[in-house]
């Protein structure tokens, strides 16, 4: 991140002598010089530090002076310490102008970068950052790049992906079978993109898939292809301006989206009132109706490397640029690879010759009380340290099923990689797997143990066996419980609120709807929403009508077809009788408490979503129809208490709605109570756990806090109750931050 550099301008600056090293433990200074200009380098280190720099501590001890003059960047040592390797990052403000300055003589060239930006996690191949250790290895510096990467009071000094149209890496447009098309290559991909054409672009990290947003076939083609029906698609415009044209921001989305590290925000449609819940648009001539169908919000980001910045300048309002790959796979990034694997896709190729050694996907964000809460954590981000309360052994951790990421531990150092994608097939699990041996490789990081989830037949879980390794298996929520702790630095015992989709209980049961007491050492179950069948296992999540059924027939009895209820219509007679058979006598039908499918039994109800395409569909639509209600008050719920703790019975709630659907209430209204009578449960079992047990910490994980309805109404609750309350802020609370709580757990058990 150009640290050296800046300080030996620092020290040129102030006639001090010495020299400055990278180590592992940090960065190293020996200054010498009189104490006023000593104290005033001191403070400019952190006053100026480059726009990379994090600066963790700064420690000074005085030692003789000795003789010679000058000062110097010395090679790269060893030491004692963790090694820390810089994220990937945007361009910054003085090479964005160079890249549109017709005098300068890297005019509109994509791979301009300095010290203060530029890639870095996707292109080391190894360590020290040196360029001999990045895929800038096969570029030859010119004599012009020569001079600006050696002399000392140049921004590109020390620059390893320095280069420059001469020396440096090249852009191509080939058609779909990797033919190389004449002609200017960005030019083509401009003239294709407005046509209506599909254009795969390698970026940082991966391959995205560009098509013009405001194109609505295109739109279309996209998904008919890609085989993604209606998630929605993230979309890259030129500056915050266009944006402003389509979304609504505020000054926290505006910082997260110009910042180095270019994440994916989630902002408000400016324009909801035909937002609809069937995919009807958005009522702006700027964005297809298709890019977001069915939800209140668009996911943008800014251009992220000199190369999207020459694409979306005065070209486009906006284009859609999602990750490279079907659905279910990792993005791809290899260039014969993508062309394999995209060709049924994209039209067309706009690529260059830097190789991308590391994937990694986008990030994406929320705000959530005035800070980021993560979705996705990867470009940008990874692969920045989070420090633990306290030092412990090294441990591999390899997350669960969905969202995999993979996490290493080293004294009080955790190191979470970026997004992998479900380990739901071979290529994720490979990688995986590369991504665990690179990560490990280039933090110098030997792991001891690896720890997995308690679920026997995940992937994750299968990789971890053949490892070699001590094996710690981790019970899912335990280990989101432990991951908001530990990114908060917390000890002793907390109170989990931990909602989510599915987990492993160690019952039997499916988890999802759990409050834990305990820490790292351990945890007791002490509530839980009530169990309710999971008709058909897995089928229940793709067909959110099933957990509508099962929750009616809890609360109903066989009565419940009996009910006018829009999700039950299209039940054949025949099937009712099935359904009724799974539930009353649990064939494939196992018993769960989930959150998640609680929401979905509820969309079903309202009729937001009957059937899902992607993971969350429905609690995700669900939430947008409460943003449209109201304060609407909350239903009624029982807390029963029993052996095993408190359940929640929300069979007094399912009677109100289902009361209220046929009064016809707005169905927005229904949408907002339910999201309230959830938050007031559970702020009630906190309260009755403190009663019993003092503790008045609270962490909240789990996927179903990316609900910001929720989340907020929770929050707000247990500390108008006096709880101190913990969120993510480092790490997702869905299944990406998980391998970070079973990592702490496993260092904890072996320390």
């Amino acid at each position: 991140m150009g640290f050296r550099p800046f300080v030996y301008r620092l020290a040129q600056r102030h006639r001090l002598s010495g020299w400055v090293r990278n180590t592992p433990a940090g960065v190293i200074v020996e200054a010498q010089g009189e104490d006023a200009p000593l104290a005033d380098f001191m403070r400019a280190i952190t006053a100026e530090a480059p726009p990379l720099a994090v600066i963790a501590a700064i420690c000074s001890e005085d030692i003789p002076p000795v003789a010679g003059e000058g000062f110097e960047i010395i090679a790269s040592g060893g030491g004692a310490g963790v090694i820390q390797v810089a994220p990937d990052c945007d361009v910054c403000p003085d090479c964005l102008a160079e890249l549109f300055d017709p005098a300068d003589r890297r005019f509109r060239y994509p791979f301009i970068t300095c010290t203060n930006c530029g890639p870095r996690y996707s292109i080391i191949t190894g360590i020290p950052y040196d360029r001999p250790f990045t895929t800038m290895a096969r570029f030859p510096m010119c004599p012009a790049c020569r001079a600006e990467y050696e002399d000392p009071g140049n921004r590109r000094f020390h620059a390893q992906p320095i280069a420059c149209p001469e020396c440096g890496p090249r852009l191509a447009f080939t058609d779909a079978a990797g033919n190389e098309m004449a002609g200017e290559p960005l030019a083509l991909a401009v003239e294709l993109l407005r046509a209506g054409k599909i254009v795969a672009v390698k970026g940082i990290g991966g391959y995205h898939l560009a098509v013009d947003a405001g194109n609505d076939r295109a739109v279309g083609a996209l998904r008919r292809r890609k085989k993604r029906d209606e998630k929605p698609f993230a979309l890259m415009a030129p500056d915050l301006e266009a944006i402003r044209a389509f979304a609504q921001l505020d000054a926290i989305a505006e910082r997260l989206l110009e910042g180095p590290e270019r994440p994916i925000v989630l902002v408000e449609k400016r324009d909801r009132t035909q937002m609809g819940l069937k995919g009807r648009g958005t009522g702006d001539p700027h964005i297809s109706p298709q890019v977001a169908p069915a939800n209140g919000y668009f996911g943008v980001m800014l251009p992220s490397s000199p190369l999207h910045h020459l694409l979306l300048r005065e070209n486009f309002a906006a284009l859609v640029m999602t990750s490279g790959n079907l659905s279910d796979e990792p993005i791809a990034y290899r260039d014969a690879e993508a062309r394999e694997r995209l060709a049924g896709i994209a039209d067309a190729f706009l690529c260059h010759d830097r190789e991308i050694h590391t994937r990694c996907d986008d990030s994406v964000i929320r705000v959530f009380r005035g800070n980021p809460l993560f979705l996705r954590r990867s470009r940008g981000y990874v692969p920045r340290g989070i420090t633990l309360s306290a030092p412990q052994r090294s441990v591999l951790a390899v997350g669960a099923e969905l969202k995999g990421a993979v996490c290493l531990t080293r004294g009080e150092y955790a190191f979470l990689s970026q997004h992998i994608g479900d380990l739901k097939n071979p290529a994720t699990l490979r990688s995986l797997e590369e991504t665990a041996a690179h990560l490990g490789r280039i933090l110098e990081i030997r792991p001891e143990l690896v720890a997995h989830d308690l679920h026997p037949d995940y992937l994750s879980t299968r990789a971890a066996a053949g490892m070699g390794l001590p094996q710690v298996a981790v019970q899912h929520h335990h280990a989101h419980m432990a991951a908001c702790m530990a990114e908060n630095r917390l000890a002793g015992e907390v109170l989990g609120v931990i909602f989510d989709g599915t987990g492993y209980g160690p019952d039997g049961t499916v988890w999802g709807g759990e409050f834990l007491l305990g820490g790292y050492a351990g945890y007791r179950r002490v509530g839980h929403l009530d169990l309710v069948p999971l008709p058909g296992g897995d089928a229940a999540i793709r067909e959110p009508f099933r957990m509508a059924i099962a929750w009616l027939h809890r609360t109903f009895g066989a009565a419940l077809f009996d009910l006018d209820l829009p999700c039950l219509a299209e039940v054949a007679d025949r099937k009712r009788e099935i359904y009724l058979r799974m539930i009353e006598r649990g064939i494939n039908s196992p018993p769960t408490s989930s959150c998640g499918r609680l929401f979905d039994a509820v969309a079903a109800l309202l009729g937001v979503r009957n059937r899902v395409s992607y993971e969350g569909q429905a609690a995700i639509e669900l939430e947008a129809l409460a943003e449209e209600g109201g304060e609407a008050g909350a239903y009624p719920y029982v807390l029963v208490t029993t052996g095993g703790g408190t359940v929640v019975d929300v069979r007094s709630m399912l009677r109100a709605i289902v009361e209220d659907l046929a009064g016809d209430e707005p169905k927005a209204f229904i949408a907002r109570r339910f999201h309230a009578t959830v938050a007031r449960a559970a702020a009630d079992v906190c309260g009755k756990v403190r009663a019993a047990c003092g503790v008045d910490q609270v962490v909240l994980s789990g996927g179903v806090f990316q609900n910001r309805l929720l989340s907020e109404e929770l929050a707000g609750l247990l500390e108008a109750a006096g709880f101190q309350v913990f969120v993510h802020r480092l790490v997702p609370p869905n299944d990406g931050g998980i391998a970070l709580g079973q990592a702490v757990i496993a260092g904890h058990a072996f320390s």
